[in-house]
């Protein structure tokens, strides 16, 4: 199946954030609307060319902070052989690695991240910190990094100047798209924000991903982006909905 244009109508709204008056949220409706969901595993093509079981986990994940790494380092050591297939070569020769622009990321093995277990693999295919997560009773966005747990929610900031030369922060709660990766991002075979097939949830994003945009946005903005959805859902006159659905 083809995927929609890049560029089509959307339905944005803005709020203040109700924790930070300084702050702005800009959201879009469509977007966090629409069925998205994640097949991984039940359709998912994959971004590089003859590796669909790889997902979007082909070069491995880049790390936001320094953060963002202790915390993944903490959660790997906890990892088994049971959780994880790659574990005695992350032991043996390191989990992490550099990109060719210095930048730190999980280390890339057999063409894919090191913490991709493959198919056959005894506790299934997929993210061995998502399993361990799973296994331990927390939810993934704890063990996984970052830009794992936020995908394809893409959250962006720019300072606003008023015309009183008063300014704020204004958080984008959108898609991540193919443009989100940057040029490279149009290179991929496959991508599934745009994709048909990948918008076939019973739910709609701010639903499904409730804890990541709770996380992303604090308890009490994301409370007001869901009650802006629903009004959004319940209108009479639909507008905008996402192509893809």
């Amino acid at each position: 199946m083809a995927e929609v244009p890049l560029d089509f109508p959307r339905a944005w709204v803005e709020f203040a954030d109700p924790a930070d008056p300084d702050q702005v949220y800009r959201c879009d409706l469509t977007w966090l609307t629409s069925r998205w969901v994640c097949i991984f595993g039940r359709g998912c093509r994959g971004i590089l060319p003859g590796r669909p079981d790889d997902g979007c986990c082909s070069h491995g994940a880049h790390f936001s902070d320094r953060d963002d790494e202790r915390r993944v380092r903490k959660w790997a050591k906890r990892l088994t052989e049971g959780d994880w297939q790659y574990r005695a070569e992350g032991l043996a020769n390191g989990i992490f690695e550099k990109d060719e622009d210095g930048a730190r990321k999980t280390r890339v093995v057999d063409e894919a991240c090191i913490f991709l277990n493959r198919p056959g693999f005894s506790a299934g295919a997929g993210c061995a910190l998502h399993v361990l997560a799973e296994r331990l009773g927390a939810h993934p966005l704890e063990s996984k990094p970052d830009v794992c747990w936020q995908l394809p929610i893409r959250r962006t900031y720019r300072w606003v100047q008023r015309p009183d030369d008063t300014k704020y922060l204004e958080v984008t709660i959108g898609e991540y798209d193919r443009r989100g990766w940057g040029p490279g991002g149009h290179d991929f075979v496959w991508w599934c924000t745009g994709a048909t097939e990948a918008h076939i949830g019973r739910e709609p994003v701010y639903r499904s991903y409730a804890p990541e945009l709770a996380a992303l946005m604090g308890p009490k903005a994301y409370d007001e982006l869901f009650r802006l959805c629903e009004d959004h859902e319940a209108s009479t006159i639909p507008l905008a909905p996402h192509p893809a659905d």
